[in-house]
Protein backbone atom coordinates (compact mmCIF):
# COMPACT_ATOMS: atom_id res chain seq x y z
CA UNK A 1 0.00 0.00 0.00
CA UNK A 2 1.58 3.21 -1.24
CA UNK A 3 2.31 6.10 1.21
CA UNK A 4 -0.06 9.33 0.76
CA UNK A 5 2.56 11.70 -0.07
CA UNK A 6 1.31 14.31 -2.20
CA UNK A 7 -2.14 16.59 -2.03
CA UNK A 8 -4.16 18.31 -4.31
CA UNK A 9 -5.76 21.88 -3.78
CA UNK A 10 -8.24 23.28 -5.86
CA UNK A 11 -7.49 27.12 -5.86
CA UNK A 12 -8.99 28.29 -9.03
CA UNK A 13 -12.43 29.66 -7.59
CA UNK A 14 -13.89 32.99 -8.19
CA UNK A 15 -14.99 33.41 -4.76
CA UNK A 16 -18.13 35.14 -5.37
CA UNK A 17 -19.62 35.14 -2.44
CA UNK A 18 -16.91 37.03 -0.95
CA UNK A 19 -17.00 40.04 -3.79
CA UNK A 20 -16.00 42.89 -3.73
CA UNK A 21 -12.81 41.67 -1.08
CA UNK A 22 -12.08 38.68 -3.62
CA UNK A 23 -12.24 40.54 -6.99
CA UNK A 24 -8.17 41.48 -6.35
CA UNK A 25 -7.73 39.42 -3.77
CA UNK A 26 -7.98 35.44 -3.88
CA UNK A 27 -10.39 34.19 -1.47
CA UNK A 28 -7.92 31.52 -0.36
CA UNK A 29 -5.82 34.51 1.02
CA UNK A 30 -8.15 36.43 3.43
CA UNK A 31 -6.59 35.84 6.85
CA UNK A 32 -8.31 33.87 9.77
CA UNK A 33 -6.85 35.71 12.70
CA UNK A 34 -3.32 36.51 11.00
CA UNK A 35 -2.95 33.65 8.37
CA UNK A 36 -4.31 33.23 5.09
CA UNK A 37 -6.78 29.93 5.02
CA UNK A 38 -4.78 28.25 2.39
CA UNK A 39 -1.76 28.46 5.07
CA UNK A 40 -3.77 26.89 7.68
CA UNK A 41 -4.76 24.37 5.02
CA UNK A 42 -1.60 23.30 4.30
CA UNK A 43 -0.36 23.78 8.08
CA UNK A 44 -3.18 21.31 9.13
CA UNK A 45 -1.49 18.64 6.18
CA UNK A 46 2.39 19.03 6.87
CA UNK A 47 1.63 18.40 10.53
CA UNK A 48 -0.40 15.27 9.61
CA UNK A 49 2.79 13.98 7.22
CA UNK A 50 1.80 15.34 3.57
CA UNK A 51 5.04 16.46 1.56
CA UNK A 52 4.12 17.83 -1.66
CA UNK A 53 2.01 20.53 -2.81
CA UNK A 54 -0.03 20.62 -5.55
CA UNK A 55 -1.92 23.83 -5.95
CA UNK A 56 -4.59 24.07 -9.01
CA UNK A 57 -4.66 28.02 -9.89
CA UNK A 58 -6.53 30.28 -12.23
CA UNK A 59 -5.51 33.41 -13.19
CA UNK A 60 -5.00 36.25 -10.80
CA UNK A 61 -4.10 33.77 -8.35
CA UNK A 62 -0.38 34.16 -8.72
CA UNK A 63 -0.03 35.70 -4.81
CA UNK A 64 -0.80 32.32 -3.39
CA UNK A 65 2.69 31.09 -5.49
CA UNK A 66 4.47 34.41 -4.37
CA UNK A 67 2.71 33.21 -0.31
CA UNK A 68 4.78 30.24 -0.58
CA UNK A 69 7.67 31.77 -2.42
CA UNK A 70 10.59 33.05 -0.18
CA UNK A 71 9.93 36.83 -0.11
CA UNK A 72 13.67 38.27 -0.53
CA UNK A 73 13.34 42.20 -0.28
CA UNK A 74 11.06 41.22 3.03
CA UNK A 75 13.57 38.85 4.49
CA UNK A 76 16.35 41.56 3.96
CA UNK A 77 14.23 44.97 5.86
CA UNK A 78 13.48 42.60 8.29
CA UNK A 79 17.39 41.21 8.99
CA UNK A 80 18.46 45.13 8.62
CA UNK A 81 15.47 45.55 11.41
CA UNK A 82 16.70 42.94 13.69
CA UNK A 83 13.01 41.57 13.46
CA UNK A 84 14.30 38.36 14.53
CA UNK A 85 10.70 37.02 15.68
CA UNK A 86 9.00 37.77 12.32
CA UNK A 87 12.13 35.73 10.31
CA UNK A 88 11.48 33.07 12.21
CA UNK A 89 7.97 33.15 11.44
CA UNK A 90 8.65 32.89 7.70
CA UNK A 91 11.29 30.17 8.03
CA UNK A 92 8.80 28.49 9.70
CA UNK A 93 5.85 28.41 7.61
CA UNK A 94 8.11 27.87 4.22
CA UNK A 95 7.88 24.85 2.34
CA UNK A 96 11.22 22.95 1.08
CA UNK A 97 12.71 23.62 -2.42
CA UNK A 98 10.12 21.62 -4.85
CA UNK A 99 7.86 20.72 -2.39
CA UNK A 100 5.24 22.94 -4.19
CA UNK A 101 3.57 22.71 -7.12
CA UNK A 102 1.38 25.11 -9.28
CA UNK A 103 -0.95 24.31 -12.77
CA UNK A 104 -3.91 25.91 -14.26
CA UNK A 105 -7.03 25.13 -14.44
CA UNK A 106 -8.16 27.16 -17.75
CA UNK A 107 -11.52 26.94 -17.68
CA UNK A 108 -13.76 26.86 -14.62
CA UNK A 109 -15.43 23.21 -15.01
CA UNK A 110 -15.55 21.90 -11.60
CA UNK A 111 -13.95 20.55 -8.91
CA UNK A 112 -13.43 16.92 -10.70
CA UNK A 113 -11.84 18.82 -13.56
CA UNK A 114 -9.78 20.64 -11.19
CA UNK A 115 -8.79 17.43 -9.63
CA UNK A 116 -8.20 15.97 -13.47
CA UNK A 117 -5.82 19.03 -14.46
CA UNK A 118 -3.19 17.97 -11.60
CA UNK A 119 -2.75 14.12 -13.29
CA UNK A 120 0.88 14.64 -14.41
CA UNK A 121 1.90 16.23 -11.18
CA UNK A 122 0.12 13.04 -9.19
CA UNK A 123 2.01 10.55 -11.73
CA UNK A 124 0.81 7.08 -10.53
CA UNK A 125 0.29 7.29 -6.96
CA UNK A 126 -2.65 7.62 -4.20
CA UNK A 127 -2.93 10.95 -3.23
CA UNK A 128 -5.16 13.23 -1.35
CA UNK A 129 -7.15 16.40 -2.09
CA UNK A 130 -8.02 19.27 0.10
CA UNK A 131 -10.82 21.25 -0.42
CA UNK A 132 -8.99 24.98 0.98
CA UNK A 133 -12.69 26.51 1.83
CA UNK A 134 -13.10 24.17 4.66
CA UNK A 135 -10.93 24.39 7.55
CA UNK A 136 -10.90 21.10 9.64
CA UNK A 137 -8.31 21.15 12.22
CA UNK A 138 -6.87 17.53 12.32
CA UNK A 139 -9.10 16.03 9.93
CA UNK A 140 -6.04 14.85 7.71
CA UNK A 141 -4.22 13.07 10.30
CA UNK A 142 -7.33 11.10 10.49
CA UNK A 143 -7.71 11.00 7.10
CA UNK A 144 -4.31 9.22 6.77
CA UNK A 145 -5.12 6.88 9.84
CA UNK A 146 -7.84 5.65 8.46
CA UNK A 147 -6.12 5.00 4.93
CA UNK A 148 -3.20 2.99 6.93
CA UNK A 149 -6.41 0.97 7.99
CA UNK A 150 -8.08 -0.04 4.98
CA UNK A 151 -6.55 1.27 2.16
CA UNK A 152 -8.30 2.24 -1.37
CA UNK A 153 -10.21 5.15 -1.32
CA UNK A 154 -11.48 7.59 1.88
CA UNK A 155 -13.85 10.29 2.17
CA UNK A 156 -13.82 13.01 5.74
CA UNK A 157 -17.67 12.86 6.29
CA UNK A 158 -19.50 14.87 8.93
CA UNK A 159 -23.46 14.57 10.26
CA UNK A 160 -25.82 17.09 9.65
CA UNK A 161 -29.55 17.59 10.54
CA UNK A 162 -31.91 15.66 7.97
CA UNK A 163 -33.45 19.03 6.82
CA UNK A 164 -29.99 20.28 5.89
CA UNK A 165 -28.75 16.96 3.49
CA UNK A 166 -30.33 18.73 0.30
CA UNK A 167 -27.55 20.79 0.34
CA UNK A 168 -24.49 18.76 0.09
CA UNK A 169 -23.18 15.47 -1.12
CA UNK A 170 -24.47 12.49 0.58
CA UNK A 171 -22.90 8.88 0.98
CA UNK A 172 -24.65 5.77 1.76
CA UNK A 173 -23.31 3.62 4.74
CA UNK A 174 -22.38 -0.17 5.27
CA UNK A 175 -20.86 -2.03 7.20
CA UNK A 176 -19.38 0.06 10.28
CA UNK A 177 -15.87 -0.35 11.63
CA UNK A 178 -16.29 2.09 14.86
CA UNK A 179 -14.68 5.87 13.53
CA UNK A 180 -15.14 4.60 10.45
CA UNK A 181 -17.48 2.51 7.48
CA UNK A 182 -18.15 1.18 4.02
CA UNK A 183 -19.62 3.57 1.73
CA UNK A 184 -22.27 1.79 -0.43
CA UNK A 185 -23.62 5.00 -2.67
CA UNK A 186 -23.08 8.57 -3.13
CA UNK A 187 -25.55 11.52 -4.04
CA UNK A 188 -25.62 15.18 -4.78
CA UNK A 189 -27.70 17.25 -3.25
CA UNK A 190 -30.34 14.61 -2.65
CA UNK A 191 -34.31 16.22 -2.76
CA UNK A 192 -35.75 16.89 0.77
CA UNK A 193 -36.54 13.37 2.88
CA UNK A 194 -34.55 11.13 -0.18
CA UNK A 195 -31.32 11.13 0.99
CA UNK A 196 -29.80 7.30 2.47
CA UNK A 197 -28.15 9.36 5.40
CA UNK A 198 -26.98 12.40 6.94
CA UNK A 199 -23.70 12.14 6.21
CA UNK A 200 -22.11 14.83 4.45
CA UNK A 201 -19.02 14.93 1.96
CA UNK A 202 -16.97 17.56 3.97
CA UNK A 203 -13.78 18.57 1.76
CA UNK A 204 -11.13 15.87 2.30
CA UNK A 205 -10.74 13.08 -0.05
CA UNK A 206 -7.96 10.56 -0.28
CA UNK A 207 -7.93 8.60 -3.98
CA UNK A 208 -6.38 5.97 -5.74
CA UNK A 209 -5.06 7.42 -9.30
CA UNK A 210 -7.23 5.41 -11.13
CA UNK A 211 -10.05 8.53 -10.98
CA UNK A 212 -7.86 10.33 -13.52
CA UNK A 213 -8.81 7.90 -16.38
CA UNK A 214 -12.80 8.72 -15.10
CA UNK A 215 -12.68 12.02 -14.72
CA UNK A 216 -10.93 12.35 -18.49
CA UNK A 217 -14.14 10.60 -20.27
CA UNK A 218 -16.71 12.19 -17.32
CA UNK A 219 -19.86 13.52 -19.02
CA UNK A 220 -20.98 17.48 -17.45
CA UNK A 221 -23.03 17.02 -14.65
CA UNK A 222 -24.85 19.39 -11.97
CA UNK A 223 -23.82 23.39 -12.96
CA UNK A 224 -23.04 21.82 -16.57
CA UNK A 225 -19.68 21.00 -14.66
CA UNK A 226 -17.30 17.63 -14.35
CA UNK A 227 -17.89 16.85 -11.04
CA UNK A 228 -16.07 14.47 -8.95
CA UNK A 229 -18.50 12.78 -7.67
CA UNK A 230 -19.58 11.55 -10.76
CA UNK A 231 -15.96 9.80 -11.00
CA UNK A 232 -16.42 8.63 -7.71
CA UNK A 233 -19.66 6.90 -8.11
CA UNK A 234 -18.02 5.07 -11.50
CA UNK A 235 -14.70 4.29 -9.37
CA UNK A 236 -16.72 2.73 -6.67
CA UNK A 237 -17.70 -0.21 -9.20
CA UNK A 238 -14.38 -1.46 -8.87
CA UNK A 239 -13.18 0.27 -5.76
CA UNK A 240 -13.59 0.23 -2.07
CA UNK A 241 -14.64 3.58 -0.21
CA UNK A 242 -14.63 4.59 3.02
CA UNK A 243 -16.01 7.62 4.92
CA UNK A 244 -14.28 8.65 7.57
CA UNK A 245 -16.41 10.56 10.65
CA UNK A 246 -14.02 13.58 11.60
CA UNK A 247 -13.70 14.04 14.95
CA UNK A 248 -13.90 17.93 15.11
CA UNK A 249 -15.65 20.97 13.35
CA UNK A 250 -15.77 22.42 9.98
CA UNK A 251 -15.20 25.63 9.62
CA UNK A 252 -16.49 26.43 5.90
CA UNK A 253 -14.57 30.01 5.30
CA UNK A 254 -16.34 30.15 1.77
CA UNK A 255 -19.37 31.49 3.49
CA UNK A 256 -19.54 34.77 5.62
CA UNK A 257 -20.92 32.67 8.52
CA UNK A 258 -18.53 30.35 8.52
CA UNK A 259 -15.75 32.68 7.55
CA UNK A 260 -17.05 35.06 10.92
CA UNK A 261 -17.06 31.83 12.88
CA UNK A 262 -13.30 30.76 11.77
CA UNK A 263 -11.84 33.81 13.46
CA UNK A 264 -13.59 33.57 16.21
CA UNK A 265 -12.76 30.15 17.30
CA UNK A 266 -8.90 30.28 16.16
CA UNK A 267 -8.77 33.59 17.97
CA UNK A 268 -10.38 32.31 21.02
CA UNK A 269 -7.58 29.01 20.77
CA UNK A 270 -4.67 31.14 20.77
CA UNK A 271 -2.62 31.60 24.06
CA UNK A 272 -1.35 35.10 22.66
CA UNK A 273 -5.12 36.31 21.82
CA UNK A 274 -7.27 34.39 23.46
CA UNK A 275 -8.22 35.80 26.94
CA UNK A 276 -8.17 39.63 25.61
CA UNK A 277 -9.98 38.73 22.57
CA UNK A 278 -12.70 36.89 24.88
CA UNK A 279 -12.64 39.59 27.38
CA UNK A 280 -13.36 42.20 24.79
CA UNK A 281 -16.54 39.68 23.15
CA UNK A 282 -17.81 39.58 26.56
CA UNK A 283 -18.11 43.16 26.73
CA UNK A 284 -19.04 43.62 23.19
CA UNK A 285 -22.42 41.42 23.77
CA UNK A 286 -22.83 43.02 27.22
CA UNK A 287 -23.87 45.97 25.64
CA UNK A 288 -26.14 44.65 23.16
Amino acid sequence: MKRIRKAVLPVAGLGTRFLPATKAVPKEMMCVVDRPVVQHVVDEARAAGIEHFIFVTGRNKAVIEDHFDIAYELNRTLEGRNKTKELEILAKDQPKAGHTSFTRQQEPLGLGHAVWCARELVGDEPFAVILPDMLSRGSMEQMLAAYEQHGGNIIAVEEVPEDQTHQYGIVSVGQEFGKTFEITGMVEKPPKGTAPSNYIISGRYILQPEVFNLLETQERGAGNEIQLTDSMIRLMKEQKFYGMKYEGRTYDTGSKIGFLMANVAYALERGDLGPDFRAELEAFLARK
